[in-house]
């Protein structure tokens, strides 16, 4: 793209940050000048519960670009922030500053890319173009294929090419600041501060209070704290009650961090030996995975399997499957370990990555009930829900998706907590009725004795459910459920 732009528009999705953004970068490099905006899209707002802690996270977010933006641009400089259905709002927008071309990031999502044809068509018939390139992955789409010239669908040959390939020019930052005098100052009616939630008709959450840092500082500050740990990422990942993962999920879901500065920092690391840093490099690529198996195969983001066979499962109906459902969403089951990932999830919008497979695994293979169900429910409380990696993991649980857990192979929640939360830390914090049991009982509660029960304050049916399914019984009727797909692939 070489034409020179008298003005331009920078509208930011999935990108919350300025640097290393390659939007922004290749605005300021074609126009003279460059407005930034930022869309509360009500497509997407108007959907969602008015207390929402991904909500509150962009508002924070946004309020620290408009900090940075005035600090690059000076007084008159800022953010544009607009409240309104993004495919009319936008193309409004980009006609009263009146500029030639906007610029965005990609988006795989199914509304994004219905949204931006949509916007790209009203900008077309106001004769403004709309340019639009890769940011919140390494290898995008078709980037990397197989031999044979198809997609990928199984991991392992996709990271080793995906490694294979990548080098200093897919790493290298986008370096914005060096054009940063190609900035515009904002239009008098636009020099409106950034909203607040109330303004945009929602609440308060509890994002301060859980100390979850918004914006690229916030960002930073997460990556230069795992950075000092990231040598043991192996060892301490799995493990819910440890300080492991790198917490920044969030951060990449919403762009406040490049994800070229970590593969950068991860490959580099590896490179040099570490062993956590190849392990977290490992999932950054599958990141990177499922977001080409979304823009590949969009029916997986259609609520289809990835393999088609697997619809013809029969799951579990009736009020009964809804009771249970209900139990799993609010931490009821009687499986501490289940119970406690799931309070987690509803208390913080956060869950280990370890429990994301656990609780999966048990709602599909233990409960029989419809994957969608869980990636659902996922969907509305994960502080770092992406619809690739969500319907990835819930796929790869319910062993539908490409590359995923064999049908036959069933998550034992007992041992797995015994195995990952041995001296029951992370079950006590969340579950605190059974604090007061020993480290061997916590697991399984229901197999204590009556008098270690009764000195502990717990009573089975009153203070703490009996389990809702017994797990042996229930791994023999999915083997069964699974057979359809047994006999189809014979």
């Amino acid at each position: 793209m070489e034409t020179a732009y008298p003005s331009g528009l920078v509208w930011l999705r999935r990108d919350l940050r300025l640097e290393d953004n390659a939007a922004l970068y290749h605005a300021l490099r074609h126009c003279r000048q460059v407005h930034v905006a930022f869309v509360l899209d009500r497509a997407i707002l108007d959907t969602l519960p008015r207390a929402d802690r991904r909500v509150e996270f962009i508002v924070e977010s946004l309020k620290g670009l408009d900090d940075r933006l005035r600090a690059l641009a000076g007084p008159q400089g800022g953010l544009i922030v607009q409240h309104g259905r993004a495919q009319e709002t936008l193309p409004h927008l980009a006609r009263q500053l009146g500029v030639q071309a906007v610029f965005a990031s990609h988006d795989d999502e199914p509304y994004a890319q219905t949204r931006d044809a949509r916007v790209r068509g009203h900008l077309a018939d106001a004769g403004i173009a709309f340019h639009t390139g890769k940011d919140h992955v390494i290898f995008e789409r078709q980037e990397l294929m197989t031999q044979s010239g198809t997609p990928f669908s199984v991991f392992t040959p996709y990271k080793n090419a995906w490694l294979r390939k990548v080098n200093d020019f897919y790493l290298k930052a986008w370096p914005v600041e060096r054009h940063a005098a190609h900035l515009a100052p904002r239009p008098l009616q636009f020099c409106q501060p950034v909203p607040n939630l109330t303004d945009i008709g929602f609440e308060p959450t509890n994002l301060s209070r859980l100390q979850i840092p918004a914006g690229p500082g916030g960002a930073q500050q997460l990556l230069a704290d795992f950075l000092q740990r990231i040598d043991a990422y192996g060892q301490r990942r799995d493990f819910p009650a440890l300080k492991g993962p790198s917490y920044l999920s969030v951060h990449l879901r919403f762009g406040t961090v490049s994800i070229r500065q970590l593969a950068r920092e991860a490959h580099a690391r590896m490179q040099s030996g570490s062993e956590g840093a190849a392990v977290w490099l490992s999932e950054l690529i599958w990141r990177d995975f499922y977001a080409q198996v979304l823009a590949n195969f969009p029916h997986v983001g259609a609520g289809e399997s990835f393999k088609r066979d697997y619809d013809a499962i029969e799951w579990e109906k009736g009020p009964q499957s809804h009771k249970r459902f209900e139990a799993w969403c609010r931490g009821r089951t009687g499986y501490p370990l289940v119970d406690a990932a799931m309070r987690q999830l509803n208390e913080t919008g956060y869950m280990h990555n370890r429990l994301r497979m656990v609780v999966a695994s048990f709602l599909c293979k233990d409960l029989g009930l419809d994957w969608r169900w869980g990636e659902t429910y996922f969907a509305t409380h994960l502080n770092d829900f992406d619809l690739s990696a969500n319907n990835g993991g819930w796929q790869w649980a319910s062993s539908s998706g490409c590359d995923a857990q064999p049908y036959f192979r069933i998550f034992n929640p007992v041992s797995q907590s015994e195995k990952f939360d041995a001296h029951g830390k992370f079950i006590r914090r969340y579950v605190p009725e059974l604090a007061a049991l020993s480290d061997k009982a916590i697991h399984a509660p229901w197999l204590a004795g009556e008098l270690e029960l009764q000195a502990a304050g717990v009573e089975l049916g009153k203070t703490y459910p009996p389990p809702i399914v017994d797990h042996a019984v229930a791994r023999e009727k999915t083997l069964e459920r699974y057979a359809v797909v047994k006999k189809k692939a014979a």
